[in-house]
């Protein structure tokens, strides 16, 4: 059974990117634009992975993490921060609100990878 990966970021460009990298690698994809529409597909699909942009419309990250934290259905499934932030104040903040992981944009896919690997066994 492929390993479910949900992104939530507000980029077609970024979110077709990673769909299809990701894709190639055995994963199943589903995407949401917003935050809010994250936090639906979120207990709709049980991924087992969740790529959330930090700065987006319709709940931005952090609102979003805290929602996903704060939902039995949701607080279990491990969260990436994904954003074009790369101060180390932003990931500092991103890491004690008990994040998974953060990866800057552009993303370097051989990173992510790496933190999915660790996350979920394919």
């Amino acid at each position: 059974m492929k390993k479910k990966i949900l992104i939530v970021d507000d980029t077609p460009a970024v979110v077709r990117l990673l769909s299809e990298r990701l894709k190639h690698e055995g994963y199943e994809i589903y995407s949401a634009n917003d935050g809010l529409l994250g936090i639906k597909r979120a207990k709709e699909v049980n991924p087992d992975v969740i790529l959330l942009d930090l700065q987006m419309p319709a709940g931005g990250g952090v609102h979003t993490f805290e929602k996903l934290k704060a939902s039995v259905y949701t607080s279990a499934i491990p969260v990436i921060f994904i954003t074009a932030f790369q101060q180390k104040e932003v990931k500092q903040l991103i890491m004690e609100m008990g994040a998974d992981g953060f990866i800057p944009k552009p993303i370097n896919f051989s990173e992510l990878l790496k933190m999915l690997n660790k996350l979920i066994i394919v």
